[in-house]
Formats: structure tokens, sequence, C-alpha cells
């Protein structure tokens, strides 16, 4: 490849668009990274994960199990059985949740170099892209939507996507998908953050 044909690549009809989607690429490479480095190889972190999955697979088999004999001869050792049975699902959702939170905390130790890293990047991609138009949506947004993929850009054709949305959706989409491709999406029964949403049966 010739040094006029790379000079062209800044001509190419896609090539801002094809830039913030490839460093977005890349951040999210470097930041699985730093999370493998400081959490994901870890025995405290891998002990936890898997107590998690085994939380969760045992209390979806108690939540499915359903007692063969239909008899009315053991109709109060059902009910014995139900009263018991629900004691033991509340004691490992409440393990679950514990291992979740725990979860949640131990990958704080890697939280602050990936929003280093995803700040300083956005403030790169800020300073090349302001006010440039990188992408063109195939809808009319409305709404909030318009004023986040509009944001600082000139002019009333909506269609036109300026960095921060595109960098955003590239953002969220790529490292999802690379997590899970890499084993490393939160396993099934982890609850969504430090806080999950209280227990009705507790109140």
């Amino acid at each position: 490849m010739t040094t006029s044909q790379l000079f062209n690549f800044s001509s190419y009809k896609y090539s801002d668009s094809l830039t913030v989607v490839g460093i977005s690429f890349c951040t999210a490479i470097v930041c699985e990274a730093i999370s493998w480095l400081l959490i994901y190889r870890t025995n405290s972190y891998k002990s936890l994960r898997s107590s998690i999955d085994k939380a969760a697979k045992k209390l979806e088999t108690m939540k499915t199990e359903t007692p063969n004999s239909s008899s009315s001869s053991v109709a109060k050792v059902k009910i014995s059985n139900k009263k018991s049975k629900t004691k033991k699902i509340d004691r490992v959702e409440t393990s679950l949740k514990e291992s979740s939170r725990d979860l949640s905390l131990f990958k704080f130790k890697s939280g602050a170099v990936v929003a280093l890293v995803l700040f300083v990047v956005f403030g790169l991609l800020n300073s090349l892209f302001e006010g440039k138009v990188v992408a063109k949506l195939p809808f009319k947004p409305f709404g909030i939507v318009m004023k986040m993929s509009h944001r600082g850009l000139h002019g009333d054709d909506v269609t036109d996507c300026s960095m921060p949305f595109l960098y955003f959706l590239c953002s969220i989409s790529i490292r999802t998908n690379l997590q899970k491709f890499l084993g490393f999406a939160p396993p099934r029964g982890a609850s969504s953050g430090l806080f999950p949403m209280p227990d009705p049966k507790t109140n």
C-alpha cells in the first residue's frame, strides 16, 4: 500500500465512522485486558464466580421441582415439605445476593483504571471529531435520542450523528459481546449492581 493510498483513507466516505468504531474496539480490548490482569485471573474472582453459578443452578432446580405424589395421605407431609423448601430457597437466595454483592465490590478494583482509560479515549476522540458528522442514522431520532445523536453538531439534518453517540453505542455493544466471547460475562445468577432490588418477602 502506497503513502498516497494511506492518506486517501481520510477522504473515504466512511473513514470517520470506521475510525471511531476501530478505536472503540481497541479500547474494549484494553479494558478487558486490564480487568483480566486485576480481576478475572485471580483465585478470589474464580471462587466467587463458581459459588454464584452453583447457587443459581441450585436455586433454579429447587424452584422447578414439584412433588409427584398427590395422595391425600401425604397432604400434611407435603405442607411441611413445602415450608421447609421455602426456607431453603430463601437461604440460597440470600447467599446468592451476598455473593453477587461481593463480586460487584471486587470488580471495583479495576473500575477506576477502566474509567480513566475511557475518559482519556473520549477526550482524544472529542478533540478529533468535535462538531463533525461521523455517521448518518438510518432513521429520524426524536426526543432525548435526537439530543444525544445531534449533540455538538450544526445544521438541521437530524439524521447526522455525532461522535459521542456513535462512541457510546460502540462501547456498549462491542465490550458486551467481547466479554461474552472471552467468557468474562457476569455469571447468570449475579445481580446487576451493588444495590439489588429489595426482596418483597422481607417487607
